[in-house]
């Protein structure tokens, strides 16, 4: 044992030397990221659902015009990438990578409670991960359906 040692240490824990506990932080992260990323394009600035309806319904008539006229498409827009679509790729990742710890705390005979507060982190974060993705992608085919079959008030003059 170290001279210089502080006295009040002595008994504690090792947690930063032990792979589960690094297993559950960043299970732990990586769910906080899943629910932000949930959370953060709510509170962007954004117009009402009746313009953004009407706005997708106009760009259809647009590029329906211009696809009948022989027009030749626009050059898209450059649109700045926001903070939460990092989110969408660091989460599972972080999640897969607090499993693998988990396993490495498992197979080294850590103490078992991080190892399994960690994987069920891990796998928590990826499964949200998905039923979100699943949730918005049915949402998004809804509202396209709804747009297509209302095509005709669309093009009506």
């Amino acid at each position: 044992m170290e001279q210089n040692a502080d006295p009040f240490m002595q008994g504690a824990p090792q947690l930063f030397n032990k792979w589960g506990f690094w297993a559950l932080l960043f299970g732990a992260t990586a769910l906080i990221l899943v629910f932000a990323q949930m959370a953060l394009p709510m509170f962007e600035a954004k117009p009402s659902a009746g313009a953004q309806i009407g706005e997708i319904a106009g760009d259809i008539k647009r590029s329906a015009w211009r696809t009948f006229l022989g027009l030749p498409k626009p050059e898209p827009e450059v649109v700045a990438t926001p903070i939460w679509a990092y989110l969408a790729m660091a989460a599972p990742v972080m999640g897969i990578l607090a499993i693998c710890l988990s396993v490495i705390s498992a197979i080294l005979r850590e103490n078992w409670r991080f190892a399994t507060y960690a994987t069920s982190f891990g796998v928590a974060a990826i499964v949200f991960q998905m039923f979100w993705w699943v949730a918005l992608l049915i949402a998004g085919v809804a509202l396209l359906v709804s747009i297509i079959e209302n095509m005709g008030d669309i093009f009506s003059f």
